[in-house]
């Protein structure tokens, strides 16, 4: 866990706090820091709502893909 300054199991949030709690904790990761988001699908459709919202902002890199878990890092450049 030391190479994440925080780690999202977006599995223990309701579908309507999911993106909110995600994004709030990307905005309070110091630069050069990442996350760990862990859910149950892959989170694809949050990857293109990142590129829109912090475009050439972050980092993408997928940890583990399914297929039931899928982890993946997003750092703050």
């Amino acid at each position: 866990m030391d190479q994440y300054a925080a780690m999202i199991n977006a599995t223990e949030y309701p579908p309507k706090f999911k993106h909110k709690v995600i994004f709030d904790t990307f905005s309070a990761l110091p630069p050069s820091k990442a996350m760990l988001l862990v859910n149950d699908h892959d989170p694809l459709p949050l990857r293109y709502q990142f590129e829109a919202m912090h475009p050439n902002e972050f980092t993408w890199e997928y940890i583990e893909e399914g297929p039931d878990v899928f982890q993946v890092k997003i750092g703050k450049i």
